[in-house]
């Protein structure tokens, strides 16, 4: 009988061994992770524009090399940009004003400050941006187009009332 309550003893020294290491995991996974991180230095960015899109943002780069471009565009109350396409897709942010937008099929889409959009590529995407505001519209654009591309081609204009430039 002796032999068998060392036993029990035994397995409860045991068990409690087991959940001590348990919780001790269990601790160390509380330890931030940034223990382990190394610090920057020399560093600095500066956000030019934020802009959050109405969904998901679906983006398409061309097939093999990709040009990426950064540019800032600024259209005049009363200006256009005139009927055109692009070769790849643009992801653009709206930084101040409002951008109208008239595309392919005669759709209008209206593009506030703090809001952002994707153009899609190619020759069945063509469409207009136009300012009908009273205040210059900025926008903050990357463009993802194949390798030597130029940044937009002019286009016919669509039979849409109200869109020329």
């Amino acid at each position: 009988m002796r032999f068998c309550g060392t036993g029990g003893a035994r397995k409860r020294v045991a068990l409690r061994k087991v959940v001590l290491v348990g919780i001790c995991v269990a601790a160390l996974g509380l330890v931030p992770a940034a223990a382990v991180a190394t610090p920057g230095s020399g560093v600095s960015g500066t956000v030019v524009a934020e802009g959050t899109s109405e969904g998901r943002l679906k983006v398409k780069t061309p097939k093999g090399p990709t040009d990426v471009t950064f540019r800032r565009i600024t259209v005049e109350p009363g200006g256009s940009t005139g009927w055109h396409t692009h070769r790849g897709q643009l992801i653009a942010v709206v930084k101040s004003g409002t951008l109208t937008r008239t595309l392919d099929d005669c759709s209008v889409e209206v593009t506030p400050a703090g809001t952002s959009f994707i153009e899609p590529s190619g020759v069945d995407h063509r469409h207009i941006g136009r300012n009908l505001g009273t205040e210059p519209v900025v926008l903050w654009v990357t463009y993802l187009l194949p390798e030597g591309s130029a940044l937009s081609d002019d286009a016919d204009e669509a039979d849409c009332p109200g869109t020329s430039p």
